[in-house]
């Protein structure tokens, strides 16, 4: 039976960009991807580059690294994965102060510009001007999420790589090395596994005994058809409390849902609307549509009214997240052929130089970057004999 160099579980765009530098490196790749038609993070997401948000020396220079990869990336993938840089409008809610929220991002590498109302509403006519006290700017990026993926995946398979539709059940592990994955359908062997699973991931790693900080939220959002409807910009809040909740001390306990309303307009003119997110402790946890979108849409409309009736359709999936670093990547600590490349914060900046770093480490190249981030992944076996 063919084994590979490296299995990459997770078609979304941290499997995709990892597969891609993987099989540009000379590796034989294997993707594997549970759904034919993607219900995951990446298919769901706004698809911003947040640039902009470096707060050390290592992530500034991530997101360096990764608006030029980004800048680049339809010419070396030769495709067209809708690059364009735009406004990021912060919207400052009416009952907050404005100097405040603004001192709050000042460890941002990008300062952001303070707006007033009429300043705000010239820059994005859709805001409502009664529910703003004022707004931040910031040069932000974007992409389209589901074709920046499948933009990767058609390069890795340019470089041989191979890509087949089949969900992992879990790792197959012998006396803690990690062979390969066992799909429902057969086995599959590597040298190297590394789960690119996102709000799975961890679910999938306990199947074989690991235990890893990597958590996820259950999301909520809106997907419509094209619409005549333009909206300049992106408009997410200045206060989010997604991240509020993503620190938690136990991020795996159940907790209320939180709703951040924002919305991003992609070039066929197609909107995502969003957000609602709740930590939960059960991959599958359901939310209820009803519900959901009438939230969603009741808090959009209060920002950009014109928004709040168009037609469109709900969906819900799980995003991944940690609450110790950037991203959980590197070789899982006391198992052996195993890997993580997952939990991320602004994943679509973040992925695509720290695949191409990851590919080059496992190479057999020191990299500084991936040294430090391997210190996050740490895990410990639960009681399932292995």
């Amino acid at each position: 039976m063919k084994s590979y160099d490296w299995i990459v579980i997770g078609g979304g765009i941290t499997g995709s960009s990892l597969g891609y530098e993987l099989a540009k490196k000379g590796y034989s790749v294997l993707l594997l991807e549970k759904d034919a038609i993607p219900d995951n993070a990446t298919y769901y997401s706004y698809g911003g580059l947040a640039y902009w948000s470096g707060t050390t020396p290592l992530t500034r220079q991530l997101c360096q690294e990764g608006i030029e990869i980004h800048r680049q990336l339809s010419a070396e993938l030769e495709a067209d994965t809708e690059f364009r840089e735009l406004d990021l409008v912060l919207t400052i809610a009416a009952d907050n102060d404005p100097q405040t929220v603004l001192d709050s991002y000042a460890q941002f590498a990008i300062t952001p510009t303070l707006l007033n109302v009429k300043e705000a509403c010239e820059l994005e006519p859709l805001l409502n001007p009664n529910a703003i006290a004022s707004v931040l700017r910031l040069p932000h990026g974007h992409v389209h999420p589901q074709k920046t993926a499948q933009s990767y995946q058609q390069a890795m398979v340019r470089a041989g790589g191979e890509i087949k539709i089949a969900k992992v059940l879990e790792p197959i592990v012998l006396d803690r090395h990690v062979k390969g994955v066992k799909t429902a359908e057969q086995n599959y062997y590597a040298a190297n596994t590394v789960v690119c699973a996102g709000g799975l991931s961890r679910f999938l790693l306990k199947t074989a005994g690991i235990s890893v900080p990597n958590y996820f939220t259950l999301a909520q959002l809106i997907m419509t058809p094209p619409t005549d409807i333009e909206l300049r910009t992106l408009v997410m809040p200045a206060v989010q409390k997604r991240f509020d909740i993503e620190a938690q001390t136990n991020p795996s306990s159940d907790c209320p849902s939180i709703l951040d309303s924002g919305a991003i307009q992609f070039r066929d003119r197609s909107f995502c609307i969003g957000q609602i997110s709740q930590v939960t402790s059960s991959p599958e946890a359901k939310a209820d549509a009803v519900t959901g979108e009438a939230r969603i849409r009741k808090g959009i409309g209060i920002i950009i009214p014109s928004l709040q009736n168009i037609p469109g359709t709900w969906h819900s999936c799980l995003v991944a997240f940690n609450n110790n670093s950037i991203a959980l990547v590197g070789a899982i600590e006391n198992f052996k052929g195993i890997y993580l490349f997952s939990g991320f914060t602004s994943t679509f900046v973040f992925a695509p130089p720290l695949a191409r770093r990851f590919a080059n480490w496992v190479a057999g190249e020191e990299d500084e970057i991936i040294s430090q981030l391997q210190q996050f992944v740490i895990s410990s076996s639960t009681d399932r004999p292995i």
